[in-house]
């Protein structure tokens, strides 16, 4: 195995010599576990933990190494070392930290595609992929929506499935695979770029940790029967871990149960591509498309130029970007006044004790 194939790159390199870090030896975290990281190289795998300054010096959680991060490393013992430093990341895939004040949580970094997973039973919800959607196209990451467990409806729900889909999510690459028949597997591995890293995205039990077992035709994933009561799949992902196959690589994730939106306006505008190009006719430049009028979004909705649900979805996620943004900026005022108390408190001691 090389570096490359790990999803090394020039920019990567020059970022370690523009920062003195090529003394250094480099790998990228597959997997974290609370303060220890496990960090896979060109020729093995090292049980890894942060030094002092590094862990000390950051700001917030986003300055700590995530799953996907390439790091500056230093061997101490039989595969063992230290992570001295996070390198340059190209994209990070991020969301609203479940019941966090104005915070993000990382999903994971370097990501080149995201594999949105929705089952085709019970657990299909369109809405849910625009959510998806949304945070990849805020992180710039592009998107492919895979359906699985096809093998559960009749052919007719599939079509009508698809096109539902198709007709919704325009220009997005959509897949329709059954793990249990292996429809549809060959064409999504023939699509898989060697070198490039697809983080899998989707809620518990729509057949991830199968999809992988699948792909590298192992049982290296831990799988959950289906539930008849649920007519799903039980959440068997704890945490997330890097795969490297033959032709890409693969994050694992947790199920998500909530997608929070975070301050992503580029992420909605993208994905909302239709009702951001009708909100440049609006009468109003500062127009909310609730109730003004001259509303272009509103007329389009009206005239079923527009889909109304996507539209209610639009709005429902607009409003959680905005109350993301309020708690953000609430939440860095009492981040300053903090500082300010503790630095006040350390210059005090250091009166004192002169």
């Amino acid at each position: 195995m090389t570096f490359e194939d790990l999803g090394y790159n020039k920019e990567l390199e020059k970022y370690r010599k523009e920062h003195n870090l090529d003394s250094f030896g480099i790998g990228r975290v597959i997997s974290e576990h609370k303060d220890r990281y496990t960090v896979k190289t060109d020729v093995d795998e090292f049980d890894c933990e942060l030094i002092g300054n590094l862990r000390f010096t950051a700001s917030n959680r986003t300055d700590l190494p995530a799953v996907g991060d390439w790091v500056s490393i230093s061997e101490y013992d039989e595969k063992k070392a230290l992570i001295h430093a996070v390198l340059l990341r190209k994209s990070i895939l991020k969301r609203k930290a479940v019941g966090k004040f104005g915070q993000t949580q990382i999903i994971a970094t370097n990501i080149d595609f995201g594999l949105i997973v929705q089952s085709v039973n019970r657990d299909f919800n369109i809405n849910r992929l625009e959510r998806y959607l949304t945070i990849c196209n805020a992180s710039r990451i592009k998107p492919i929506i895979v359906l699985s467990k096809i093998d559960l409806i009749e052919k007719q729900k599939l079509e009508e499935l698809l096109n539902q889909v198709k007709e919704r999510l325009k220009n997005i690459p959509l897949f329709a695979i059954s793990n249990q028949s292996q429809f549809g597997i060959d064409t999504l591995k023939s699509k898989l770029i060697k070198g490039c890293t697809y983080c899998l995205l989707g809620s518990s039990g729509v057949g991830k940790s199968t999809l992988i077992n699948t792909l590298t035709g192992t049982d290296l994933m831990d799988t959950g029967e289906i539930s008849k009561s649920i007519d799903r799949g039980k959440h068997v992902t704890s945490h997330r871990e890097l795969i490297v196959l033959e032709n890409g690589i693969l994050i694992d994730n947790p199920g998500m149960r909530a997608v929070g939106i975070t301050n992503s306006s580029d992420g909605l505008e993208m994905t909302f591509d239709g009702i951001s190009h009708l909100a440049q006719e609006c009468k109003f430049s500062d127009c909310t498309h609730t109730n003004e009028i001259g509303c272009a979004v509103l007329a389009a909705i009206e005239n079923k130029a527009l889909d109304a649900d996507s539209y209610a979805n639009f709005i429902k996620m607009e409003k959680e970007k905005l109350h993301f943004e309020s708690d953000a900026i609430e939440r860095k005022k009492k981040d300053k006044i903090f500082g300010k108390m503790i630095k006040s408190v350390v210059k005090q001691r250091r009166k004192n004790k002169y």
